[in-house]
């Protein structure tokens, strides 16, 4: 069989709707107990669309992804909710078949290219690895790698086969990666922070990179990132994560418009603007993030949301609609008081 025909995924075979996860809950084995990371995320990624998942570090954003990707370490696992992939149940299938769907219809890229690629293999042989595993015959998996470096935009592919991880700036490490991951055309593209740690002319080609393919394979892509300067550029919805929750749900214009959690409001408030003086105060979100090992009553937030009342200590608020988003919050956003969050 060619390389050509075992190639599937296009998006003339995609259905619109790719991704959807529905109460997703994960939890963590410690020695003190169990530690819920994720508790109820829902999520939804049409065909050609990136979804990003915005908070801080360690508010779940890539355990909720680890979780879709079935790739979560031993001391954790998915204790309720569903994943479904092109309408099928994920979770319900045997570890052997999530194997085979990792790589063919999920891709993986990573915060550090260096990290993740074997600094011992060529080049060839990682981008190859995965082709391999899903039984393309030698050659064929070797005219694929080819192809698919130039695809991302590579130089002279047939020499960049031959060499290793140190040789490649990080750049092209990171393009490296993604060609690994996009191999096989898979419907999903879950993307870890893959620009963290490179400089902003670099960043940008790469974003400029998985837009073109997303819209040149239909990929479903989920971009996990803490930036939201890049959730401006690229995303098309937002799900904003706090305390493993997504507290906010709206499309990226909506959410960057008129915020209606105080979190996301925050979070805005601390980008800095052309308006702003020179050398100015960024705004920032008092206190620190709650521990999920010991989370307070109520809305895991309100310890430190100016705007909370009474009600915000005593139940944790559902996700519902608020305007042209869905958020968690008991106070709308019109009778916020207290100051201004972030400021």
């Amino acid at each position: 069989m060619s390389a050509d025909s075992r190639v599937a995924g296009s998006p003339a075979e995609l259905g619109d709707a790719v991704l959807s996860v529905r109460g997703l809950a994960t939890a963590v084995r410690t020695r003190s107990g169990r530690i819920d990371i994720v508790r109820g995320v829902d999520l939804a990624v049409d065909r050609a669309q990136t979804h990003a998942l915005v908070g801080e570090s360690g508010s779940g954003k890539s355990f909720t992804a680890l979780s879709v990707a079935g790739l979560l370490p031993d001391d954790a696992a998915v204790t309720a909710g569903a994943v479904e992939l092109d309408g099928v149940d994920v979770l319900g299938m045997p570890e052997s078949e999530r194997r085979r769907l990792r790589g063919a219809a999920i891709g993986m890229v990573y915060q550090d290219p260096m990290t993740s690629l074997n600094p011992v293999m060529h080049v060839g042989a990682q981008v190859t690895e995965g082709l391999r595993a899903h039984g393309w015959s030698k050659p064929d998996a070797a005219r694929r790698a080819l192809e698919v470096l130039g695809e991302v935009g590579l130089p002279t592919p047939a020499k960049l086969l031959r060499l290793y991880p140190h040789q490649l700036s990080g750049g092209m490490r990171q393009r490296v990666m993604i060609a690994a991951a996009v191999a096989l055309r898979p419907k999903l593209l879950i993307a870890d922070e893959p620009t963290t740690a490179l400089d902003v002319t670099v960043q940008q080609q790469i974003l400029e990179l998985v837009g073109r393919l997303r819209d040149e394979y239909g990929l479903a892509v989920v971009w996990i990132t803490h930036d939201l300067g890049v959730v401006a550029r690229i995303a098309d919805h937002v799900s904003v994560m706090y305390a493993g929750r997504v507290v906010e749900s709206a499309a990226t214009r909506e959410l960057f418009r008129a915020p209606t959690h105080p979190y996301t409001a925050g979070l805005l408030r601390s980008l800095p603007t052309p308006a702003d003086e020179h050398q100015s105060t960024l705004a920032q979100i008092g206190g620190a993030p709650v521990s999920l090992s010991a989370l307070p009553a109520g809305c895991p937030f309100a310890p430190r949301c100016p705007q909370r009342i009474d009600k915000c200590a005593a139940a944790e608020p559902e996700l519902v609609a608020r305007g042209g988003s869905r958020a968690a919050c008991w106070v709308a956003p019109e009778d916020w008081t207290g100051g201004e969050v972030g400021r």
